[in-house]
């Protein structure tokens, strides 16, 4: 009859805990199928009407052993183990909180909620049962779990990198990586120490629990026998402002935002606090934004602190002249005195400022100044011109236009003029042009040439490839033997999508390169081998239809091949250079190998008391170098001698002599070297005409005065040139 009595209590009991599991509800295992027994979720043999196990075995203050801090006694009376001590990870260990209710079983822990049970294999989630290859273990007061059942539980990817013999779990921008036995684990990179060595058990990777709760900032409850962590994340937030400098009533400020929930939940709302488009007042704001997701989560409130600045004041302009009166022909001297409350006056533009003025009557000269916001200030003056005549503008000109700029002249008057006696000797530079094909339309070589020792390179491309490329000269030592290369200088400009402009930078940039020698350096290459050179040309890309230039030289002690190519951006141009096409010249530009390309000009007599000239690219009194183009087999002569370099030496210039620059050819911008000092060609523009003439330099009234010109034509320019030189007018008071 007890016997009887007995299994009926326990048919109940069953029924009961079958009861409790719907039909309907999936069991999930690893690698199994749940046989329709359910084990005591704690591993007794006895149920509860709840589902729960009566066993009353005893707990450490830490029941679960899960953060390292309790004895972690089990149901099975293993023995009291005293706590190992480690250092705390680095990562922050979401806090353990306490839930709103208590949990009474598993199925009123809620939504998102995932439970190991301790020393047990089952685990719920969403109050679905699921079972663990291995149970959640204590060990030293440390919970472990398997790594298989977190990840699937979680939604964690899961893979091992042999290489580092690392397991690699990754969530949301997460990367964690653990070792076998090390009590060390890396988070993005970042490495922590945890609260025990991860292990195998029976073939199971177990990591503590806590690792990866503060990895993941999971939050996580302990109640009785069970470890509740919640999976339900928060939306996060948050926000960007523009412009940097923000004006009280003024500055319109653009917010942008960013959000983001964890499982792709979509974000539903939002809220914002102190948010203005424009502030009324400055000070310091603090705005706030929060998002809230489908599931009716707000994200945690992101604020940004604001400094609004007191209104910007614009900019005063203001100037002065040395008088408010003067003869016609005389000199205007301008002095600006505009001011601004930040000094961040970043643009000036003057109407009418003349140096001098050629008719009478009153004239308006206007300035307006503009700040970095683009508020303007303007102020204007009336000056009189009286029917007195100091200098007529023919005077005038020559003796007061700055240098670098220009002032109109009869440029017909030119070529009749005569050409002053020189001594013309050469240095044995080696000279190699690449400017044809200019217009490059697909990837290759344009040129290739050997040279020993001065060589100089001037290299002037234009991208029109599709593309973004980058060009590179590269050396080869074809010796059995190492060279070596001295970099002596350079000068680059580009890329830009104007070509004159980048000849004029480059130009300058190489004299500068020579002057101070801030750009030499040594290169040994062993037999054999190659080298990118010339790192400045192939330091930028080059977008499609924009241009790059380059002058550069360099002294070798063997005999080097050097290539020069056009190549994607992402190429490498090393193994690219033996599998690229060589490009034909495009029958326009010039491209070729000239030697004795450093030309020395010496005038030892007496210039400047009588109108003279000097040409140079004129292919008459300077004729062009010949040389020869290597990849078409065939002679070259180079029009205009571009990467020529002219180094001209005047012994005795007279006094009160101007010395000008004239460009014949067209359209002219670059630089000239004049004792030392690198002077434009012309200042903020370019020569357009024959009919412009700009001032170089001025010797003084007393005595004569040597002077030294270095000048190489700037590509994107036209040739020929001359240096005029001409007495100036005498000085009147």
């Amino acid at each position: 009859m007890k016997f009887k009595k007995s299994m009926l209590i326990a048919v109940l009991a069953f029924t009961q805990v079958v009861a409790a599991f719907p039909a309907s509800q999936a069991f999930a295992a690893e690698g199994n199928t749940a046989t329709g027994i359910v084990k005591d979720v704690y591993g007794d043999q006895s149920l509860n009407d709840n589902g729960l196990s009566t066993d009353s075995g005893t707990m450490g203050t830490d029941p679960a052993g899960v953060d390292g801090t309790g004895t972690g006694t089990s149901d099975t009376n293993v023995p009291t183990t005293p706590p190992v001590t480690t250092t705390p990870p680095t990562t922050t260990v979401p806090p353990v909180t306490s839930s709103p209710s208590v949990v009474t079983d598993v199925y009123s822990a809620g939504p998102n909620k995932l439970i190991f049970i301790m020393n047990s294999n089952q685990i719920y989630r969403d109050g679905k049962l699921y079972f663990s290859n291995q149970p959640m273990t204590v060990k030293n007061g440390v919970s472990y779990v398997s790594v298989r059942a977190l990840v699937e539980r979680v939604g964690l990817t899961l893979t091992y990198d042999s290489s580092t013999k690392e397991t690699v779990m990754s969530k949301d921008g997460k990367e964690l990586r653990f070792k076998t036995d090390s009590k060390f684990y890396t988070v993005n990179g970042v490495q922590s120490m945890m609260k025990g060595a991860s292990f195998q058990q029976k073939g199971t990777f177990m990591v503590p629990l806590t690792s990866i709760t503060a990895a993941l900032n999971i939050p996580y409850t302990v109640q009785g026998k069970m470890v509740i962590m919640d999976l339900q994340v928060k939306p996060t937030a948050s926000f960007t402002v523009s412009p940097k400098d923000i004006y009280a009533t003024q500055t319109a400020v653009t917010y942008t935002t960013k959000s983001s929930t964890s499982d792709g939940t979509p974000i539903v709302d939002e809220r914002w606090t102190g948010r203005e488009d424009v502030f009324a007042e400055a000070g310091s704001h603090v705005v706030t934004y929060q998002v809230m997701d489908a599931n009716g989560q707000w994200s945690d409130p992101y604020s940004v602190t604001l400094n609004v600045l007191p209104p910007n004041q614009p900019p005063v302009a203001m100037f002065t002249t040395n008088s408010d009166s003067y003869r016609m022909g005389e000199l205007i001297t301008y002095t600006d005195m505009s001011t601004d409350d930040e000094n961040a006056i970043t643009k000036t533009d003057w109407s009418n400022n003349q140096l001098a003025f050629f008719t009478p009557g009153p004239q308006t000269i206007t300035l307006t100044v503009t700040d970095k916001h683009g508020a303007t200030g303007t102020y204007s003056k009336t000056i009189n011109i009286t029917n007195d005549t100091l200098y007529t503008a023919d005077e005038f000109y020559p003796l007061f236009t700055p240098i670098g700029d220009s002032f109109d002249f009869n440029g017909s008057e030119v070529p009749g003029l005569q050409v002053t006696p020189f001594e013309a000797s050469s240095e044995p530079v080696r000279l190699i042009r690449s400017n044809s094909p200019e217009r490059v339309l697909s990837e290759g070589i344009v040129y290739q040439e050997f040279a020993n020792g001065p060589t100089r390179f001037m290299v002037h491309h234009l991208n029109e490839t599709g593309k973004r490329v980058k060009m590179y000269v590269i050396a080869t030592n074809p010796n059995a033997t190492p060279a070596n290369i001295n970099q002596l200088a350079i000068g680059f400009g580009g890329p830009n999508q104007y070509a004159t402009a980048v000849g004029k930078v480059s130009v300058d940039r190489y004299y500068q390169s020579l002057q101070n020698g801030k750009d030499a350096m040594n290169t040994t290459l062993q037999p054999g081998q190659s080298q990118v050179i010339f790192n400045q040309l192939n330091a930028s890309t080059m977008p499609n239809d924009t241009v790059i230039s380059l002058f550069a030289d360099l002294v070798s002690d063997s005999n080097i091949q050097y290539t020069v190519l056009m190549v994607d951006e992402n190429a490498d141009p090393l193994q690219a250079m033996n599998t690229l096409p060589k490009l034909d010249r495009d029958g326009i530009h010039n491209r070729g190998t000239y030697d004795n390309s450093t030309r020395l000009i010496h005038i030892p007599s007496l210039i400047g008391n009588t109108r003279v000239r000097l040409p140079m690219g004129d292919n008459n009194s300077d004729p062009n170098l010949i040389g020869t183009d290597p990849l078409s087999g065939t002679d070259a002569s180079n029009a205009g001698n571009f990467g020529v370099l002219y180094r001209i030496k005047l012994d005795m210039v007279a006094p009160n002599t101007l010395i000008s620059f004239n460009a014949r050819g067209g359209r002219y911008t670059g630089y000239i070297f004049v004792n030392g000092v690198s002077t434009p060609v012309k200042r903020n523009s370019a020569v357009t005409t024959a009919n412009e003439n700009v001032v170089l330099y001025r010797t003084g009234a007393l005595d004569t005065e040597a002077v030294e010109i270095w000048f190489t034509a700037a590509p994107g320019s036209n040739l020929p040139v001359n240096l005029l030189f001409n007495q100036l007018p005498a000085k009147k008071q």
